[in-house]
């Protein structure tokens, strides 16, 4: 397990906003109320992030082609969706679009978007040959069985229009945009239908004349009026091509058990949740808890180890003690000393019953075999003496201490936020040994390999909460968002996957520790600019592009819609040094994490192929000085930095 990577976006208490700031202008003056966006309580409205590049009609973008989605078959978008989202089909960001949206909700959206009727565009000119045409027609309607190539309609309707609920339309599509689909297919890996993987059998086997005349005929032609897909596929393709007819596996929820066997068992599900185990250990749309998710670190790459029961490849063989040695003393089953990606230094505050219990949790899952490749350490850190000297220095094994004099619901807290919860291992700067001080608790820092800021728990400028009302600190972390906040990028999985778990108890109690903590002192912050008629100008064209692409979300005034657009007059995640959190933001977009009480929240589309870097830096250096707000300029090279990983 390696710590989840944490980022608050955190509002100002209240929703009273400055004056709106002319771009450039002196500071506003006495700050009044703006009222909030009116935002209706549709689909519609929680989807303007897919629409941004799925307009009515296909387009070609700065980075690729966007195709129509209104209208295809519910089946098939849920599962695109489904495959993006889980690393089946690759598309990085639409991945980072949709990595918190629950199966459920993707359903939803796929059956809004499948009821939509949309016009479609006119067919393309092409110049084919006779020669060419003749052989798309049979390719078409005829197939080749010598070679397994069953004919289009089969599959795709006898208008090709598609079939419900899996299989799409073929007509309406651009020719370039078909060739590469069909490449995609022939290539392997890149596109990924259900579990036969039937398209990519046929697409391997038609030479590159045939996927070209095909693709240009399809292109060429017009599309029925008042057609949508076929009702259902023939009895012979279900038998040839069944699994598509099936929705395959979810998405990588906590696996089903037996019964629990008792009290402790039912208790170690619960507190595995609340720990967000499955979050590390479970690859991108791989088998829950077994492993394999990539760490990035700057001392090399850790790969989670399978910690399902299996006995060749996971813990099949541990027994509690084996298990209590790895959590509290940072040590393997054979006594070797483990990485500190794997949090020990805070797990080590966990009880020995506890840690039975989770153990006792994991031993009931159904085991997986799955034999992940080992970690690559860089040199001299795969040095095992040199991580012997570091657990000497900066590790010190201790269950959690209760203190008297605090209620028996702050200690709760503490013992979930130090321990259990292991926030400290993200919320807290480290040293050039990757280490963190007791002074540094909760104080924020850079993530390790990532382009992401931990905010400090205890600063007010950042995402502290002492004058926060306890139901509300509570709140955001059980259901993503609050009235003053919204989580987003990896603070998002870890409400998804583990948070939402608490129980009602055990969310108040990390509450009322994290509303306690005292608080630090402001980060050093570099201010706001001169006002130079430079400076001015760049704000003018920052202006611009707010209003063209984020006005209508967040408001002419930056007031945005508190638990819904976050407000960005006075928002501390906006105006924080570094601003890293909120450049991810506007490149990756994303939705909230989809929750018990927050199932289906509203989403911000990804800006990475709209905005070039120097738009990126333009826009956020007006928002970060505009409605009061007061903050350094955001660069074109801080834009280009933080693009790593999206592509």
């Amino acid at each position: 397990m390696r710590p989840l990577l944490l980022i608050i976006l955190v509002c100002t208490t209240g929703f009273a906003t400055p004056e709106p700031a002319t771009a450039g202008s002196t500071p506003a003056g006495p700050a009044t109320v703006v009222a909030p966006l009116d935002v209706p309580d549709t689909m519609e409205e929680r989807v303007k992030a897919c629409v941004v590049c799925h307009g009515p009609e296909n387009k070609v973008g700065r980075d690729g082609y966007y195709p129509r989605i209104a209208g295809k078959p519910q089946g098939y978008l849920f599962n695109q969706l489904r495959n993006f989202r889980d690393g089946k089909r690759y598309y990085r960001p639409m991945a980072l679009l949709l990595t918190n949206v629950s199966d459920q909700y993707l359903l939803d959206m796929a059956a809004y978007f499948s009821t939509l009727k949309q016009p479609f565009p006119s067919s393309e000119r092409t110049a084919s040959s006779p020669d060419e045409i003749k052989l798309a027609l049979k390719l078409v309607n005829q197939g080749d069985p010598a070679r397994k190539i069953p004919a289009c309609v089969e599959c795709h309707g006898k208008e090709l229009m598609g079939t419900v609920p899996f299989i799409p339309g073929l007509l309406g599509l651009p020719r370039v945009y078909m060739i590469a689909q069909l490449g995609a297919w022939q290539s392997g890996g890149v596109l990924r239908g259900q579990t036969t993987h039937c398209m990519s059998e046929i697409a391997k086997q038609l030479t590159t004349h045939e996927t070209n005349a095909l693709a240009a005929w399809l292109a060429a032609q017009p599309v029925p009026e008042n057609t949508g897909p076929a009702a259902a596929l023939s009895v012979e393709m279900v038998r040839r091509c069944g699994s598509i007819m099936q929705q395959g596996e979810g998405e990588a929820v906590i696996p089903k058990t037996a019964a629990p066997s008792g009290q402790r068992q039912a208790r170690g599900a619960y507190l595995a949740q609340v720990g967000n185990c499955i979050g590390c250990h479970t690859a991108q749309g791989g088998r829950p808890y077994a492993g394999g998710r990539p760490l990035s670190t700057p001392f090399g790459t850790f790969i989670s180890p399978n910690i399902t029961s299996d006995k060749a490849t996971g813990i099949g063989h541990w027994n509690e003690q084996d298990f209590w040695k790895a959590l509290h003393d940072g040590k393997s089953r054979d006594g070797r000393p483990l990485y500190p990606a794997f949090p020990y230094t805070e797990y080590t505050k966990i009880t020995r019953e506890d840690s039975d219990a989770i153990f006792a949790h994991l031993k009931a899952l159904v085991p997986v075999a799955q034999n992940n490749s080992p970690s690559k350490i860089d040199f001299p850190y795969n040095f095992q003496p040199l991580l012997s000297l570091w657990r000497a220095v900066y590790f010190k094994p201790g269950v959690y201490q209760p203190e008297s004099a605090k209620s028996k619901e702050w200690n709760r807290g503490a013992y979930l936020v130090q321990g259990l919860g292991h926030c400290n291992a993200c919320h807290a700067e480290r040293n050039p040994l990757g280490a963190t001080t007791g002074d540094d608790a909760l104080g924020g820092g850079q993530i390790m390999g990532s382009n992401w800021f931990a905010p400090s728990l205890t600063a007010r400028m950042e995402a502290g909460s002492a004058d926060w009302p306890i139901e509300e600190i509570a709140q955001l972390l059980t259901t993503g968002i609050s009235p003053r906040a919204t989580t987003s990028g990896p603070m998002a999985d870890v409400v998804r996957h583990g948070l939402q778990y608490l129980t009602r108890e055990d969310g108040r109690a990390m509450a009322v520790y994290l509303k306690s903590l005292p608080e630090s002192a402001p980060r050093a912050q570099p201010g706001s600019p001169p006002l130079t008629e430079q400076v001015q100008q760049w704000f003018q064209r920052g202006a611009k592009i707010y209003e063209k692409h984020c006005q209508d979300c967040h408001g002419a005034s930056g007031q945005g819609a508190p638990g819904i657009y976050p407000p960005l007059a006075g928002n501390r995640g906006v105006t924080m040094t570094p601003p890293i959190n909120a450049i991810r933001s506007v490149l990756n977009g994303g939705y909230p994490p989809s929750t018990m009480n927050n199932p289906r929240p509203y989403g911000m589309p990804p800006f990475a192929q709209a905005l070039r870097d120097d738009e990126v830096a333009l826009v956020l250096s007006y928002i970060r000085n505009a409605w009061g707000n007061r903050a350094s300029l955001v660069t074109k090279a801080q834009v280009d930095r933080s693009r790593e990983g999206i592509h």
